[in-house]
């Protein structure tokens, strides 16, 4: 409930305050006094667009406060928003002279996007020309939800059709990544082929080049190291062969004077690594093979060694094999991703039986109470003066799953009989659209817990017993729900259980709006005056006691 509002540098308000009740609030004033104005500052606290053109004292800020009566409902809102729960919660909107606003929840600051969840749980703003909603297939389908008690099956489903929609969005994000692998697919798989056929690990490229250079000069190394053995081992003037007479003199001199010793223990170490040396000459000699096949495959793995060094624009082995793993990460990243679409599609079939079942039941029970809508709804408008209209509510089957279920709704009317039912939009004329409109939500407030309502001159137009079914419809609304009425009808501010008057009066050669209470008598000179006007008669006052009873 709405208990208190705050106004401060707002328009032509300079400083407003005022209580409110549960039950039926009426408001009246004159045209001009600033009704508006205030609905204008409670649209802020519903998150509307803020105006720097508001503020009165362009240097001061302008302030809409709010507080409203919780109950424990709203505890897990909260929660989720850590926020500070209050049963006596105060919502703040400030306009700064810089033209910035400020929201504001028990005094923590909050966005837009908060402020306007909870406000819009607890205020509906409803002004004579905003019958729009009435047109949507979100507003219809709360109407027969409401009366079917499809409260609980409507959150299940859309917590369901949530997930469903999430699967498929997620699922169209990995086919296109799917869809954009496989245009370089063929090609990836090509290089990876041509990097694992060389069996990189294998290869060690010095190794290659060494062996490749052997066998390209395998012939002059032969020869070379034949001719380097034959100086060897030729007898008599062979390298060898002087090597060890030498030897042998110098081991002679060394028995008869030390100091040659170690030149003769030098020359012994040197004549061994001699022997040995040729002897691995000798074992490289018989090595040596000159053959081209050989020579041919260690050509063709080297040319494609330099070939791919080319073709990826690196210099060494290592390169390639990380080239080589990236590439087999990716051939296998698509695979993982097509077993990931997978298991995504059975989700969402899954999800689709899920669906299937909660829509079906939604359906089944709406039907059921379309025509409990009919038979409340057509005798509403015929207490509100509308004795010839017809209503019904239409449901489609469809291919596809929306937030509602797998139908589509559209609410039919016709005003006069004779004619055929059509959509609500294009078969209303302006003047019926309040009274369809209240029926409506009548409706809806015998079958689910509104917030505070605020109807802001619905009743324009009408007069007579029709004003008084207005009145009479209101009173019985705000029985369970606290209804807040601007209106010009002495019919309906007579049922008010609680009456204010908004004024305008200069203050200091300054015009300002504000609003006050009034009480019995008060109540009475105002019905009164509403239907007399300026001057208040003794038959309009005997009028005004007979309306409020």
């Amino acid at each position: 409930m709405l208990s208190r509002i705050y106004i401060k540098n707002f328009a032509l308000i300079d400083t407003l305050e005022v209580s409110l009740n549960n039950g039926l609030q009426v408001i009246t004033g004159e045209t001009g006094a600033g009704k508006s104005i205030i609905l204008g500052a409670l649209r802020l606290i519903l998150g509307e667009r803020a105006e720097l053109k508001s503020i009165s004292k362009s240097e001061e800020k302008s302030i809409v406060e709010t507080e409203f009566d919780l109950n424990n409902q709203f505890k897990k809102f909260f929660i989720e928003n850590d926020l500070d729960y209050e049963h006596q919660t105060i919502i703040r909107r400030e306009i700064l002279p810089s033209g910035k606003s400020r929201a504001f929840i028990n005094d923590v600051p909050v966005t837009l996007d908060v402020l306007k969840e909870l406000s819009s749980k607890l205020i509906d703003i409803h002004s004579q020309f905003e019958t729009s909603n009435l047109f949507t297939s979100e507003y219809q389908f709360k109407i027969i939800d409401g009366l079917s008690e499809n409260k609980k099956g409507i959150e299940d489903y859309q917590n369901e059709f949530s997930d469903f929609q999430s699967l498929k969005i997620q699922l169209k994000k990995l086919q296109t990544r799917l869809s954009e692998n496989r245009k370089e697919s063929d090609y990836k798989e090509f290089l990876l082929n041509e990097l694992e056929e060389i069996k990189l690990d294998d290869v060690d490229y010095e190794d290659l080049q060494n062996q490749l250079s052997v066998q390209e000069n395998a012939e002059m190394i032969s020869e070379n190291l034949v001719q380097i053995l034959s100086r060897f081992h030729q007898e008599e003037v062979g390298i060898l062969s002087f090597f060890n007479e030498a030897k042998n003199k110098l081991s002679r001199i060394s028995e008869v004077s030390n100091s040659f010793s170690e030149l003769d223990e030098r020359l012994e170490t040197s004549f061994v690594e001699l022997k040995d040396i040729i002897s691995e000459l000798e074992n490289e000699s018989e090595r040596i093979e000159i053959n081209p096949a050989n020579l041919a495959v260690l050509v063709e793995l080297n040319n494609k060694i330099n070939n791919l060094f080319l073709k990826h624009n690196v210099s060494g082995i290592s390169e390639l094999k990380e080239l080589r793993d990236q590439l087999s990460g990716e051939q296998k990243g698509a695979s993982e991703l097509e077993d990931h679409i997978a298991e995504i599609e059975e989700n969402i079939s899954v999800k689709e039986k899920t669906l299937q079942v909660l829509a079906g039941k939604l359906s089944k029970n709406r039907k059921k109470f379309v025509p409990v809508f009919i038979k409340k709804a057509e005798a509403l408008l015929k207490q509100l003066g509308l004795e010839k209209a017809k209503v019904d509510i239409e449901l489609q089957d469809t291919s596809e799953f929306n937030a509602y279920g797998k139908e589509n709704i559209r609410l039919l009317f016709q005003a006069n009989s004779g004619f055929p039912l059509k959509p609500i939009q294009t078969a209303i004329s302006g003047g019926e659209r309040s009274r369809v409109m209240l029926a409506v939500k009548k409706i809806i407030a015998e079958s689910d817990e509104l917030p505070t309502l605020i109807l802001d001159e619905i009743d324009t137009g009408v007069s007579g017993k029709v004003a008084e079914e207005i009145g009479n419809l209101m009173r019985e609304m705000a029985k369970d729900m606290q209804l807040i009425v601007i209106s010009h009808l002495a019919q309906v501010a007579a049922k008010g259980n609680n009456n204010y008057k908004v004024v305008k009066r200069d203050i200091s050669g300054k015009t300002q709006s504000t609003i006050i209470p009034l009480n019995d008598e008060e109540k009475l000179n105002e019905i009164a005056q509403l239907l007399s006007g300026s001057k208040i008669t003794e038959a309009a006052l005997a009028q005004a006691k007979e309306l409020i009873g």
